[in-house]
Order: structure tokens, then sequence, then C-alpha cells
């Protein structure tokens, strides 16, 4: 690697200081030896060669590196959580197999042996070529859309992925949804309004049957992971939340959240919801069944986003605009 100043360092989320967290989480003295140790890996596991290290961004056990090449700018990601190195080693190999298929994701690049990510140095590491694009705007409606319609495809691409069985919550059983809902209801829901339990227990009642079968869903689809760019969603991040669950349930999560953004987690507006759903059935039609439970589902997560204290982005004003008005 040239030598040059050393990296930027920031943390994504995390109100710490970005210098002591890399000692502390990640073992390295500063930003300098950090950049030295990406360069050396990339050039010894991938055979690229490393012009500078710009940036490095922490988040929780995850660091992320924006490096130079010759060839164009990188991304390396990497983990120093032992638990989940064979679920990011399963991602990655999804996220390969939705590139193929055509998906916007933003695909591993294999090094020297094949592997989409491997382990060295006690960490997971993965590389990724730069994507260029901005986070999804939810005041855009076209963009609102578009990814409502791009996430019904990917669900569909999902759903006929043959490894889906390698990720978290193949194995049964799964608790019906109106079990879930009552259970979350009994347990965690005191500190809302009881006209807000009570309304929505009553939903969950008068519910149709439960009968949709469960799939492989991203269940992480908001801002912070969509790129856009240039009139279409130019990329879709960040597969470590992936999981078995029901597509309607992925849907419902991600109009609720997907404004979302690493220091941003307000709520958006009903009317995203609603045009979120339109793109999402421009593409996939809900059977009517589908149709009730996402009233149902979108509130109960409005929800569940409320918190106990101080709510000082505004999710208690916006699960609640969603109760029916008497």
């Amino acid at each position: 690697m040239v030598e040059s100043q050393a990296p930027v360092l920031e943390m994504l989320w995390e109100s710490r200081e970005p210098g002591h967290t890399l000692g502390s989480r990640f073992g390295f003295s500063d930003g300098a030896a950090a950049g030295r140790w990406v360069a050396g890996t990339l050039d010894k596991h991938w055979g690229v060669r490393i012009d500078s290290c710009e940036r490095i961004v922490m988040s929780a056990g995850n660091a992320l590196a924006w490096v130079a090449t010759p060839s164009g700018r990188l991304l390396a990601k990497w983990s120093v959580v032992p638990g989940i190195f064979p679920h990011l080693a399963e991602t990655a190999r999804l996220t390969s197999w939705l590139h193929e298929r055509g998906l916007p994701v933003s695909a591993p690049v294999a090094a020297r042996d094949g592997r989409l990510q491997i382990e060295v140095d006690g960490v997971s590491i993965g590389v990724q070529r730069e994507i260029v694009g901005g986070l999804l705007d939810t005041a855009d409606s076209g963009q609102v859309r578009a990814a409502g319609a791009v996430l019904a495809r990917l669900q569909q691409e999902l759903a006929a992925y043959p490894d889906a069985g390698r990720l978290p919550g193949a194995a049964g059983p799964f608790p019906p949804l109106a079990d879930r809902i009552t259970g979350w209801l009994d347990s965690s829901a005191g500190h809302l309004p009881p006209a807000a339990r009570d309304t929505l227990r009553g939903l969950v009642a008068a519910a149709p049957a439960d009968r949709s079968a469960r799939q492989l869903v991203h269940f992480d689809f908001r801002s912070a992971n969509i790129l856009w760019h240039r009139g279409e969603i130019a990329a879709i991040l960040d597969f470590e939340e992936a999981r078995h669950e029901h597509r309607i349930v992925d849907l419902a999560r991600a109009a609720v959240l997907l404004g979302t953004r690493y220091h941003d987690w307000g709520p958006v507006p009903a009317a995203v919801h609603a045009e979120f759903r339109a793109g999402y059935e421009s593409e996939r039609v809900l059977t009517p069944a589908e149709a009730d439970w996402l009233d149902i589902l979108l509130l109960w997560q409005c929800l569940a986003m409320v918190p106990a204290g101080d709510d000082p982005t505004g999710w208690g004003p916006a699960a609640l605009s969603r109760l029916p008005r008497p």
C-alpha cells in the first residue's frame, strides 16, 4: 500500500470514540495500523494492490473499510464475532447467487482460492466493489414505489434459493402469527395505551387463518440498506439479518422501517406505507387474506417501535394514527 494519511475513523450509529473502539474491539493501535492490515490481507488473499485505505466505519463487532485500488474502489468488511462467522459465509453465498439471478445486490468478490468470505487473523472478512448511489429517499414517491417492487422481486427469488435451509429459522415449528402477536401483547406492550393493545388484540382475534408458509427473506429492507442511482434501485445491501419468515411480515416490517437510517430512526407517514405497498403489488398482488393480515402487521410493527420512555422521533403518535377512528 502506498503510504498516505491514516484512514478517517467513524462510528456508524454508536456514540463512542472511534479511535478507542478500533483498539478495544478490533485490536489496532491506530487507523494507520488497521489500514496496513487491510492492505496486507487483500494483497495476500485477493491479489489486490491497495493504493490507500480511506475510511473505516465501525458498528458493534463489524468494521467496513473503503479502499482505493488501480481498478477502482473496494469495500472490505470484517467481523470479530466468531459466533456469526458461519452465517456470514452463507450470506456471501446467497448474495452471489442473487447477483447471478440479476438482482441489484453488492456481490462479493471471490478471493484467490475462490472463497467469498474468509477467516484470517481471528476475523471473517469479505470484499465487495463500491456501488455508486445515495440512500433511498422516502420523500420521493417514485423511489418508494420502486423499492416496493424490488422487494417483491427479491422475495420471489429468495423463495427459490436452493440453499435456504442453511440460513436461520429453516427448522420449525413456527408459532402462528396470532400467537406471536398476542404473546408480544402479553409480555412487551404494557407501556402502550390500553386502547391500542385492545384494538390490536381484537384485530388478531378476527383475522383469517394464518396459512402462508415461511420462506427466506431479507428482514432489514430499509433506507440504510438501499441505494438509489440514476432513476433506479442500484443495490440492496446487508443480508446479515436474512432469515425464514412470512413474506407479509417482511413486507410490513420493511414498510414501517423504510425511512430509518444510521442516526435517524423516525417513522414514515402512512402515505409512504401505501406507496410502498402499491409498488410491491405491481409485481405481486396480495391475496385477500394477506391484505387483511398486512393491516394488522403494520399496526403491530408500528406499536413495537414505540419506546417505553422518551419518544423523540414520534413513533407513538405515528402508531396511534393507525388505530381505527371511532
